[in-house]
């Protein structure tokens, strides 16, 4: 089963959505949109993007941070 994008809102008419994997765990919480179509906007967002997104290993487990290592190998020039 695919995870579940579900918008809720915040308070204060802010609403975010979040991104619930098929075993219940959250994946992802958006930041807060003024309306429930940006929130909407956002997922369409996510859902173009996060395939192809780059994986950017930022940590320190390697001794430093290299900008252009990716878990998937260098990022070209």
């Amino acid at each position: 089963m695919a995870g579940i994008f579900e918008i809720a809102e915040a308070g204060g008419k802010k609403y975010f959505f979040k991104l619930t994997a098929s075993d219940g765990t959250v994946v992802a919480v958006s930041p807060l949109f003024s309306t429930i179509k940006g929130a909407a906007a956002g997922i369409n967002a996510v859902r173009e993007n996060a395939a192809t997104g780059l994986i950017v290993d930022k940590s320190q487990a390697r001794g430093g941070s290299d900008p252009k290592r990716t878990a998937q190998g260098p990022v070209p020039d």
